[in-house]
């Protein structure tokens, strides 16, 4: 499976313009015959305008649904479509959308964990469902941003056996090293291959921080991205999996019974 990761600059709230460069992004990456492309976080809006925020959302995925589904389907290719700022039931959502090669979605996964320090969650609704799909012989999750901090998330998902976890996001500059373990550590401990899009460019005062990655389940990086846009691509090698769960075959030796994930109390 050949992954190109396309790491987008956009324009904070303006939707046509970052619809038309996605697009011409996607083209471009196109050219390179991967499998599957991949989009950052919210990238129609941006990380995210305050004001007006619910005009400028799609609507029930409709825009994503017809103009990045076309794409798929001419392109004959599979797209993560990153994630949109969305509404659907009254509420707005950062909602991801997994097109096939047909054009049809095969996945939709709502933000589950949204950044309090940002007061994400003041704008958004909080998704309640993980995403495991399949594209082309590889089952495969996806999450969203601040997702990646919550392990037992992640573990949630590989325990349904994927192969491959795409992470999108709109992540800081000043936290990359911060996003560079935790990629490494959710693909080693999981032993997946991880597909991970982040942005660039600035957002009023936030400058975020490129560094797209992609790696396999010893937690080598196939592939990296510097600071500013880029496309980055490499092939996943599904074969492998087995090999590394044969010989270290963590699923099999965990101890489900002794662990307890309750409420976090914090010491007075």
């Amino acid at each position: 499976m050949k992954v190109s990761s396309i790491q987008m600059n956009m324009k904070l709230g303006d939707v046509d313009a970052n619809f038309a460069h996605a697009a011409e992004l996607i083209c471009r990456a196109a050219e390179g015959k991967p499998d599957v492309v991949l989009l950052p976080e919210t990238w129609n809006t941006g990380f995210f305008p305050t004001d007006g925020l619910k005009e400028l959302c799609d609507a029930d995925g409709a825009r994503v649904k017809a103009e990045i589904g076309a794409l798929a389907r001419r392109l004959k290719i599979n797209i993560v479509a990153g994630s949109v700022s969305n509404v659907k039931r009254g509420k707005i959502y950062n909602t991801s959308y997994v097109f096939d090669r047909q054009g049809g979605v095969v996945a939709e996964y709502d933000k589950v964990h949204l950044f309090t320090p940002m007061a994400e969650h003041q704008s958004y609704a909080w998704g309640d469902h993980t995403s495991v799909f399949q594209l082309d012989d590889a089952r495969c999750g996806v999450i969203i941003c601040y997702d990646i901090r919550f392990p037992e998330l992640i573990r949630t998902m590989t325990l349904k056996d994927i192969d491959v976890l795409f992470v999108v996001a709109q992540w800081p500059s000043v936290r990359i090293p911060h996003l560079t373990v935790l990629s490494e550590a959710r693909a080693i401990e999981n032993q997946v291959f991880l597909a991970l899009c982040n942005s660039c460019g600035t957002a009023g005062k936030t400058q975020y921080g490129g560094n797209s990655s992609l790696i396999n389940p010893w937690g080598e990086t196939l592939a990296r991205a510097g600071k500013s846009e880029e496309i980055i691509s490499a092939d996943f090698d599904l074969s492998v999996i087995r090999d590394i769960r044969s010989s270290i075959n963590v699923f099999r030796d965990r101890r489900p019974g002794i662990y307890s994930l309750g409420d976090f109390c914090p010491r007075p």
